[in-house]
């Protein structure tokens, strides 16, 4: 059992914890979601152009250069209407089989080749783009990486406060501590910021002139062309692939008004063979 003392240094704890949320709050872009945001922007585009070196110094890039035009084109027209003119956008393609694409903060997008074929078309493809360059505008790295200093801050605070109780005693506090905030913080912020870049990222991709209803379409071939066993949603970082595609079927209605009243209508775009 706690003391009294114990209990005061756990009260002092959640409140610093609450003081540090509320010092530290800005809003997601188009969703307004409140963030917790200890990072300022500035290390995290340090951060992404130290790992774009990277991917750029070690990965090979494909000898298929209609490819490359393609996810360059794409990855321009999403760039053109994010906003962000202050970014050093850049796009690489990737001679891998690995069905992935990422965006670094700073503008640096990475797609996979593997994903080309799931994609078939440039609107599948700016489905991808667009859910990655909405991470990098509603900063969902420096998100997380306040949330982990917030909960490792937290779990210290509470060992301190039981530093009297016995070992065992302080190791089952600690081992439910890091359970709860797993499941029911960090992997559910997760899943919530993938379904956040897929909002966002469908007004994107309807902006820069792709069709929208593309993207529920996208995640239901993904679904279908993943290769190995997925864990139940709970225990995953990312959302089950038919939620996403139901989820972007609600939005559809939304997008497909900005989709109309965009610039330059690309529809589904060229084809990738």
């Amino acid at each position: 059992m706690l003391n009294r003392r114990d209990w005061c240094a756990s009260g002092l704890a959640w409140g610093l914890a609450t003081c540090g949320c509320l010092c530290g709050c800005r809003s997601a872009p188009m969703t307004g979601r409140r963030q917790l945001m200890l990072v300022p922007e500035t290390q995290e585009i340090q951060m992404g152009q130290q790992a774009f070196a990277d991917v750029v110094t070690k990965e090979k890039a494909p000898s298929n250069i209609r490819h490359q035009n393609i996810v360059e084109r794409v990855g321009m027209r999403i760039a053109g209407v994010s906003g962000k003119t202050d970014y050093q956008w850049e796009c690489k393609t990737v001679a891998s089989d690995e069905q992935n694409a990422f965006c670094l903060p700073g503008g640096k997008i990475v797609v996979y080749e593997g994903i080309l074929p799931v994609c078939q078309n440039e609107a599948g493809l700016a489905v991808v783009m667009s859910h990655e360059v909405a991470h990098v505008l509603a900063r969902h790295g420096g998100e997380r990486m306040s949330q982990t200093a917030a909960v490792n801050g937290m779990q210290s605070l509470v060992g301190m406060a039981m530093r009297k109780q016995e070992q065992v005693s302080r190791d089952l506090v600690l081992k439910a501590y890091g359970v709860a905030t797993t499941y029911g913080v960090i992997l559910p912020y997760s899943r919530k910021h993938e379904l956040e870049a897929d909002q966002i990222g469908l007004m994107l991709m309807a902006q820069a002139g792709y069709d929208p209803t593309e993207a529920p379409r996208f995640w239901t071939r993904f679904a279908s062309a993943s290769k190995s066993a997925k864990p139940p949603e709970f225990l995953s970082t990312h959302p089950a692939d038919d939620r996403r595609a139901s989820d972007l079927e609600k939005l559809l209605p939304d997008a497909l008004k900005i989709y109309s009243s965009a610039a330059g209508q690309v529809g589904l775009g060229e084809t990738i063979a």
